[in-house]
């Protein structure tokens, strides 16, 4: 398990790791799949919210979800 939890995210996409001390910022749809891990909702849950939120093909969106999770991944966040 990541660090998800741990992250501390405001509305405006600023996110603290108080583990590494560092900072990073993401747009909306990064907020909303952050959110959405934090929540402890599933990928295909999430791609449904982001669809809902913002404009784009179901493809896209799932792609989408899938590389940013594969980042934070690579950050041992998830």
């Amino acid at each position: 398990m990541g660090r998800i939890h741990q992250l501390a995210v405001n509305e405006e996409g600023f996110v603290f790791d108080p583990t590494t001390g560092q900072s990073f910022t993401v747009n909306a749809g990064g907020l909303t799949i952050l959110e959405g891990l934090k929540e402890g909702k599933q990928d295909v849950e999430i791609a449904h919210l982001i669809r809902e939120k913002f404009d784009g093909t179901p493809d896209d969106v799932e792609r989408d979800v899938t590389d940013f999770i594969g980042q934070l991944k690579i950050y041992r966040l998830v």
